[in-house]
């Protein structure tokens, strides 16, 4: 049995109350740890010791929080078999596939803000009235608190707590409760690479969540998760005027034009429609084809997932994806299928996995057709290895259906016309726009949605900044 402890001001503690939650293994379902469920004892604890850790912090040179972030990609790189186990045991993922598309990816995002800390803007001093001179200091907020999702618990780490430290901040981050344990190992190689108190890790539930977010000490919160935890989060800050970071759901559509090299086009929305079980803001997971060459192109996705998309055990080389990660999840997947439409077909799966997979929250990579722009399964987000194919007639019948709902992450167009692709690319309401792909993500480049997708960017000098304050500072002469 895994226990697993919270790390406030580099100390490793059980939550004040003693009180703990189990851990489920969800290739098997059974229990193999527990955590705290902190307080707000707990979380007030962590907040003191980030805000102790702030002034000192804030003042370390931008070249001295390089070492520690690059340091801390060292310690991640040279422990990577530790985390790699780590994470598939507290999520079903594939071992193989996590560490050449999770561990390997984070370890290079860290060290991309590691550089970043170096590299803030502003602009240019000078004149702007007479005898006074004007320039920009770009500063930290001070302290930062952070909620992490259960799909990339581990990576989204990352996301969150490199560029608030990079850019000086200091860090209380809560992980998923059903996902702690590669969020505590980081924090645990923070303790050794960092001051203390510059990230704590509180784990527990969504109280804990509510605590995290309503306590008076962060100037900032920032989530990754739900529509509907984003709206809580900023209903509550707004109580006290945080700025709120918010990188919430998605129903990304795959735009799939006549002229599309449909087999290329099935291959790369099964990828990105399947990986992780679909449990991705960004995942393929809405397809919108051209009424020609919809039976052409269901037939080559259905033929690709067969041979190329099916879910496995952690150690199996030929799976593509693991489990889904609790049963409350396993159950609204199951419940999406259980209230299809009659005018809906099941292509493909539409089951739970069966076999070695019975015992975890394992399910079948699905196509479904036939659905209406206003049914469920188009406008909610499924979160599961779930593709819909929907038809459209024209580009502005595809660009109607692809903005139609309340989300703007991502989206893909698939089309050999360049013309086509760069106005479709300039018309979708998307924070990422992907042609002729769908999913690559790289540290440079920003990624966060439009609408209920939330506000902010993950990634890039944008996400940097976005932990950082503007202030004006005049000098007469």
């Amino acid at each position: 049995m895994r226990t697993v402890r919270n790390l406030i001001n580099g100390k490793s503690r059980d939550a004040s109350s003693g009180a703990t939650s189990e851990l489920v293994d969800p290739a098997t379902g059974k229990v193999f740890g527990t955590a705290p469920l902190s307080g707000a004892e707990d979380v007030d604890l962590a907040y003191r010791a980030a805000a102790d850790a702030a002034t000192d912090w804030a003042a370390a040179t931008p070249s001295e929080r390089q070492r520690g972030l690059l340091r801390f990609a060292d310690q991640i790189e040279a422990r990577a078999d530790e985390f790699v186990a780590a994470e598939s045991e507290n999520t079903g993922k594939l071992l193989e596939l996590t560490r050449t598309e999770e561990l390997a990816v984070m370890v290079d995002q860290l060290r991309f803000f590691a550089g970043a800390a170096r590299l803030l803007e502003g602009k240019s001093a000078g004149e702007y009235l007479a005898g006074h001179t004007s320039w920009v200091r770009r500063e930290p907020i001070g302290v930062v608190g952070q909620i992490t999702p259960w799909n990339y618990p581990m990576m989204m780490a990352i996301w969150k707590f490199a560029p608030a430290v990079a850019a000086g901040n200091t860090v209380v981050l809560k992980p998923a409760e059903t996902t702690p344990v590669t969020t505590v190992l980081l924090a645990e190689i923070a303790a050794e690479v960092l001051p203390p108190g510059v990230l704590n890790v509180v784990c527990g539930d969504r109280d804990t969540g509510q605590e995290v977010v309503s306590h008076p000490t962060p100037e900032l919160v920032s989530i990754t998760g739900s529509t509907r935890a984003g709206m809580q989060v900023a209903s509550t800050a707004a109580l006290d005027l945080k700025r709120t970071h918010l990188e919430l759901g998605g129903k990304a559509p795959a735009i799939v034009f006549a002229d599309a090299d449909l087999a290329a086009a099935a291959e790369a929305i099964g990828i990105g429609g399947y990986f992780n079980a679909g449990q991705d803001c960004t995942a393929a997971c809405r397809v919108l084809v051209h009424e020609n060459v919809h039976d052409e192109f269901v037939a080559a996705l259905a033929d690709w997932a067969r041979s190329n998309a099916r879910p496995g055990l952690a150690d199996d080389t030929d799976a593509l994806f693991g489990p889904l990660n609790n049963s409350v999840q396993l159950g609204r997947v199951q419940g999406f299928l259980s209230r299809l439409p009659e005018h809906a077909t099941v292509v493909l799966g539409g089951q739970r996995a069966g076999g070695v997979m019975t015992d975890g929250f394992f399910y079948e990579s699905t196509i479904v057709t036939g659905l209406r722009q206003d049914d469920e399964m188009i406008q909610d987000e499924v979160f599961g290895p779930v593709i819909t194919v929907q038809t459209f007639s024209d580009d502005d019948d595809a660009l109607r259906m692809a903005n139609g709902v309340q989300y703007g992450l991502a989206s893909s167009v698939f089309t050999t016309n360049h013309g086509r692709a760069l106005r479709m690319s300039a018309a979708l309401d998307f924070g990422c726009v992907w042609i002729n792909t769908h999913i690559p993500l790289v540290a440079e480049m920003p990624h966060g949605g439009f609408k209920h997708s939330g506000h902010g960017k993950d990634l890039s000098m944008y996400g940097l900044e976005d932990y950082t304050r503007v202030k004006h500072v005049m000098s007469a002469f």
